[in-house]
């Protein structure tokens, strides 16, 4: 029987003891953990996505701090505000939702975070020690929601030919570096990769995150496979993922449903993050 990798469920688990840390925090006099979110235009994705970020916040008693700015906005307004709140001391975690409109630099924009508030993960030297496999790093959220999800149900991945389809900087290479450090084999493919087919069905672990709807069918994938779908489109007013659930579950040892699997993770890890960061800044000016 195919186990169904439920990242609803396990969010909850996780999230309930993130709220129980928090809460711990402040019975003890300290201040609430803080995360700026800012929201650029009026993409509909994001909207959504930055909704999900800031009401997950609340639950688990994150104070969440958010900025809008017009679709319009000139890159330079972007940078003194990102420089405002790498000053502010409530702010313990900066997220800047992507995709940013095309006359800002998103690299610019990555580099501006201090890296000790990128709890996306996404600054180069965050990037640098997930290479370097430190903890001293923030690991980008949905690799690290895939690897929390993968743990919680005694997926073991050492060992194991992964193949990613997706080579995006937000998902597809941070996974691969962190599979690498896992002891796993990764292989990255990508819209140039030849015969897809023909790396996927070596797959012991087959990770997708493309954004094409049904791009992995069935006969694809290999018996026993353990597969996660971080795609996420909409099809029909359905959502749907990069995977045919209906072909792909009966094959898989263990499989994500969409949505349910790896979206819930992509926020809880984010949470995780943000308390990182937050237990940092405690400690960097408690005195002994």
């Amino acid at each position: 029987m195919t186990l169904l990798l439920d990242g609803r469920a396990v969010s909850e688990k996780l999230r309930a003891r993130i709220k129980e840390k928090v809460e711990s925090f402040v019975r003890k006099g300290f201040r609430r953990p803080g995360l700026a979110v800012v929201l650029v235009g009026d993409d509909p994705a994001s909207v959504v996505y930055v909704n999900n970020k800031r009401k997950a916040c609340k639950k688990v008693g994150i104070e969440s701090f958010f900025y809008h700015l017009p679709q319009d906005t000139p890159e330079g307004r972007l940078l003194s505000l990102i420089d405002e709140l790498n000053k502010d001391e409530r702010v313990d975690g900066i997220l800047v939702q992507l995709p940013l409109p095309e006359q800002i630099d998103r690299l610019k924009v990555i580099e501006a975070i201090d890296p000790s508030k990128d709890v996306d993960g996404f600054h180069p030297q965050n990037m640098g020690l997930l290479v370097a496999q430190s903890e001293k790093g923030f690991i980008p959220c949905t690799p690290l929601g895939i690897d929390l999800l993968l743990r919680h149900y005694g997926i073991e991945v050492k060992g194991l030919n992964a193949v990613v389809v997706g080579a995006g900087f937000i998902v597809g290479r941070p996974l691969s570096l962190l599979l690498l450090w896992r002891n796993a084999t990764p292989t990255v493919c990508h819209v140039y990769t030849k015969n897809l087919k023909e790396h996927t069905l070596k797959a012991d672990l087959l990770v997708s995150a493309t954004g094409v709807p049904g791009l992995i069918r069935g006969d694809m994938v290999k018996e026993g496979a353990v597969v996660v779908d971080v795609g996420i489109s909409r099809v029909g007013g359905k959502i749907v993922g990069d995977v045919v659930f209906d072909e792909v579950a009966p094959k898989a040892r263990a499989i994500t449903p969409v949505p349910g699997g790896v979206g819930p993770m992509t926020v809880t890890a984010l949470l995780l993050n943000t308390l990182k960061a937050y237990e940092r800044h405690l400690s960097s000016t408690i005195k002994p």
